[in-house]
């Protein structure tokens, strides 16, 4: 783990709960790779070869909404004493632990694949049912040990 997700991920003080983001490191490879897309692309201007240029332009806008993404997103999910926080593209939403019904790490076959999530099972104040799931590169960190810590900091009644 690099040291910014280390320092973004360290649950060793006494605040209950804890913060997880998208590895620093791939962000940092999206961002490189968007400016070497982008370069990539300018190096065919004027080549007359349209078709390596839209892969270029193509190449280059979903690697920078993928890094704008990683770095926007950051933390993507907080856990704390009051409920959990989620980051995305439009900014953060804070969910008090009255509308969160379950936490659970699920293991998932996907093309063949096996992973992991974690998944939040959250009713809105206006009764609408929400799914909110998150992977390993969304965390920065193995989905079964984020639900414990999750669960951890949720207030027991």
């Amino acid at each position: 783990m690099d040291s910014w997700s280390r320092s973004v991920n360290d649950r060793s003080g006494s605040q209950a709960g804890g913060a997880w983001s998208p590895p620093a490191a791939l962000v940092g490879l999206g961002w490189a790779g968007t400016a070497a897309a982008a370069v990539w692309g300018a190096l065919l201007v004027g080549t007359g070869d349209l078709p390596g240029l839209l892969l270029a332009a193509i190449a280059t806008a979903g690697l920078a909404v993928g890094a704008a993404y990683g770095t926007r997103a950051r933390p993507r999910l907080r856990a704390g004493d009051d409920g959990v926080t989620v980051g995305n593209l439009a900014g953060t939403r804070h969910i008090p632990w009255s509308q969160v019904r379950n936490v659970q790490a699920r293991a998932v076959r996907r093309l063949g694949r096996d992973s992991t999530m974690l998944e939040l099972d959250v009713v809105d104040a206006d009764g609408t049912e929400r799914l909110l799931v998150f992977g390993r590169l969304d965390l920065g960190d193995d989905p079964v040990d984020v639900a414990k810590v999750v669960r951890a900091a949720r207030p027991h009644p």
